[in-house]
């Protein structure tokens, strides 16, 4: 069952496990993931602190995978 948006919102990611882009190892950006159970999943920027990570449904992060390799983005 795929996770509604505000469940998301609702989880305390305190103790959340934060894996960082393979991209962003030598850069400034700094995009990190943490896996919210059922194919949901957190992205943070851990230069901006002051943000809040944004939560993405499974079918959401799905969409937004495919799109990066079809080119959406580029």
């Amino acid at each position: 069952m795929q996770a509604r948006k505000a469940d998301l919102y609702a989880l305390d990611l305190t103790d959340a496990c934060w894996i960082k882009s393979s991209k962003s190892t030598h850069m400034p950006y700094c995009v990190e993931v943490a896996d919210l159970g059922g194919g949901a999943v957190a992205v943070r920027d851990s230069n901006r602190e002051d943000l809040p990570p944004l939560r993405f449904t499974a079918g959401e992060w799905a969409a937004f995978r495919e799109g990066v390799r079809e080119g959406e983005f580029g």
